[in-house]
């Protein structure tokens, strides 16, 4: 069970940190690429790469909400079964990790697509497209150092999960009570 555990929370925190990274500099980019531009075309491109973008950061949620609650089960397991203390530091992490992943899937991803619909919208007036544009400069800003943040704290986490204390449940042999 021990081994059990600790291969479920390294594939984890494996598969959430490439995930991070393989979406900052991967995807993102290739959304935004001149290949891309040529593929939607130069009249398509600002609107639907945006769109497109969207969608993505849509999934790419999900999946960190799935990786942080996996992790968070994890950790609890790892407490119940290897009475291994729950040290501060790593639980507000994970707890920070999580609340990230909630706030950008539920707050900052469905502002930003209203603020991009608005900002491409024929029905919109100049001083809306204006002002949604600003706005989404502004989130758009926040949720790049929200991410470089939240990949850093992975990166930590990754390491911790490969590197577990060597807290065990019972005591050594010369430390007994009597």
């Amino acid at each position: 069970m021990i081994g059990f555990l600790r291969i479920v929370g390294l594939v984890n925190a494996a598969i959430w940190f490439g995930a991070a990274v393989f979406f900052t500099f991967g995807i993102g980019p290739a959304v935004f690429s001149p290949d891309m531009r040529q593929v939607l075309g130069a009249a398509n491109f600002p609107y639907f790469s945006g769109a497109i973008a969207q969608l993505l950061i849509s999934r790419y949620f999900d999946l960190q909400i799935v990786c942080a609650l996996i992790a968070v089960f994890h950790a609890f397991a790892e407490w119940l079964y290897l009475n291994r203390p729950l040290h501060r530091f790593w639980t507000g992490l994970l707890a920070g990790l999580l609340a990230a992943s909630l706030l950008g899937a539920l707050v900052l991803q469905p502002h930003m697509k209203k603020l991009h619909r608005l900002k491409y919208s024929p029905a919109a007036t100049p001083a809306q497209r204006v002002s949604s544009t600003s706005a989404f400069k502004v989130w758009h800003g926040t949720s790049q150092a929200a991410n470089l943040l939240v990949l850093a704290s992975l990166g930590l986490y990754l390491w911790r999960t490969a590197n577990p204390s060597n807290a065990t449940r019972f005591r050594p042999p010369g430390k007994l009570q009597g």
